[in-house]
């Protein structure tokens, strides 16, 4: 999930008898799948909630770009250099629909980036891992985006109109994010030796910090239950996880590459993949800051936030112009 761990700022679900009159209300909205608007009352910590949960979304969007930006002057082929550039834009598109969606809960773009770029706002971890070769790019495709799809569907219903509006399109782009991904390593799976160690490679390197962007289990976790509660999250963390585990395993098996995991095994009771324990000391870590990319990240993104701040000024400067010119006429 793009957005991890998300806080509502609650010590425990709320009953009927935790609520205001105009919180029952509220829910009783919520539970008839009436969506709430920008101009329609929330709580605080519903509102707090959406925020923190879209503006994280947001800076995994933009962060997101970084670790694929690396490699648009080294793709192998003109095509591939076209196809990536074409799914960093989109990216950086996404991120600008979500921001647009957190402002209209009352919060500002530079707010949620001054946020970002000192360090106090959380994006993906899945971000923080380096690209070291050309297949990463194809896993990041397959497993990342592939992951971020089965995740953002559901988000789709989510009972916030305008973070809904923006999935759906964000949705569309995502699953042809996920189809370039698959498509790279389906190449080079089939490529020579050495190339079909590389994709075994990457996957061996990505698949466990795949699984580990839903987030840990949340059965016992107040935030969790309460956006559940509040239609923002529809499926728990490990839902999510098995699916994506039950939909990417007969992917591998095609590419005839290996999922890196001892301990997988196909359940014929429950109908789906029992996999191993994922290491949640290195997931905490990376969300501490302590991952292999994580001050590089953000140094890189703080820089070219800078280095854009001429344009940014001059952008500026043409709308007072032009307002000028349309007042005086």
């Amino acid at each position: 999930m793009y957005a991890q761990m998300v806080e509502t700022g609650l010590k425990k679900v709320q009953t009927d008898a935790d609520m205001s009159a105009e919180e029952q209300a509220f829910q009783a909205r919520i539970d008839a799948g009436i969506r709430i608007e920008p101009k329609d009352w929330m709580p605080e910590a519903y509102r707090k909630t959406l925020v923190r949960q879209i503006s994280q979304h947001a800076h995994s969007e933009i962060v997101g770009q970084l670790p694929e930006g690396n490699w648009v002057t080294r793709a192998p082929t003109l095509k591939r250099k076209a196809i990536l550039l074409a799914k960093i834009q989109d990216e950086a598109g996404h991120g600008l629909y979500l921001y647009s969606a957190a402002e209209t809960l009352g919060v500002s773009r530079d707010e949620l980036l001054d946020a970002l770029h000192a360090g106090k706002a959380k994006y993906s971890s899945i971000f923080n891992y380096p690209t070291l070769t050309w297949a990463d790019i194809g896993a990041i495709g397959w497993l990342v985006d592939g992951s971020a799809i089965i995740n953002q569907i559901p988000l789709c219903r989510c009972s916030y109109g305008p973070y809904a509006r923006a999935m759906i399109r964000v949705c569309k782009e995502e699953s042809f994010h996920a189809r370039q991904g698959y498509d790279i390593m389906m190449k080079l799976a089939q490529g020579t030796p050495e190339q079909k160690a590389m994709a075994q490679d990457a996957l061996n390197r990505w698949w466990w910090p795949s699984l580990m962007m839903f987030g840990p289990s949340d059965a016992e976790s107040v935030n969790s239950a309460q956006s559940s509660k509040w239609r923002i999250k529809l499926f728990s963390n490990d839902e999510l996880r098995q699916r994506m585990v039950d939909q990417t395993v007969p992917q591998a098996e095609f590419l005839g590459l290996t999922i890196p995991d001892p301990d997988l095994k196909w359940n014929e009771e429950r109908g789906s993949y029992d996999f191993g324990a994922i290491d949640w000391t290195e997931f905490n870590d990376v969300l501490k800051g302590n991952g292999p990319c994580n001050r590089e990240r953000l140094r890189t993104r703080v820089k070219a936030w800078d280095d854009g701040a001429w344009f940014r000024e001059a952008l500026v400067a043409h709308a007072d112009k032009q307002a000028a010119k349309q007042a005086a006429a």
